[in-house]
């Protein structure tokens, strides 16, 4: 077989040259990654992980199908892409989508609590504050409460958050009827 050669070196170099760097940059590229985030944002064929993640991928199947040497070098440099191609897309749609999509925090913002249902551990009086605590995926929340209607609500009633001001809860007694 003929090897085929660019700028004085065999593909099997150039292949291995580029995993190296290609390798290095997704390492540098995990640790920097936040500088520049905004740049798939347009057009998502354009996102560093999926160009970092092609240029690896089609590198190594070149390399291997190099090494191996079963076809000419052309079809290997053919056969290197589309399986960059394929996997690099795998990984977008398999990984990288799901991640992006995958909004799980911690925190909380006081507006994503009203609605939400509590219990009075420190009662409330007229015209004053009490503590209501609110159970969620993250956790307990104690937060300062008063009445919604400036009622008194009583310790362990559950309560209902109408509104949140200031950093203050404004709950009502909850009442779960049947229809």
């Amino acid at each position: 077989m003929i090897d085929l050669t660019l700028f004085g070196y065999t593909l099997e170099q150039i292949y291995l040259v580029v995993l190296i760097f290609a390798g290095l940059a997704t390492i540098l590229f995990m640790f920097f990654g936040d500088a520049v985030e905004g740049i798939g944002e347009a057009l998502p064929i354009f996102n560093p992980s999926v160009i970092l993640s092609f240029f690896t991928l089609m590198s190594a199947a070149g390399f291997i199908l190099e090494k191996l040497a079963f076809f000419p070098s052309g079809w290997n440099i053919g056969v290197a892409a589309v399986s960059g191609v394929i996997l690099s897309t795998l990984f977008y749609l398999f990984i990288l989508v799901p991640l992006k999509s995958a909004d799980v925090s911690l925190a909380y913002t006081e507006e994503s609590l009203e609605g939400q249902l509590g219990k009075v551990i420190v009662p409330i009086p007229t015209d004053g504050f009490g503590e209501v605590v609110i159970e969620t995926t993250s956790g307990m929340i104690a937060k300062r409460a008063a009445g919604f209607d400036n009622e008194v609500i009583d310790y362990d009633t559950t309560v209902l958050v109408v509104e949140v001001r200031a950093g203050t809860l404004f709950v009502r007694a909850y009442e779960k009827k049947f229809i």
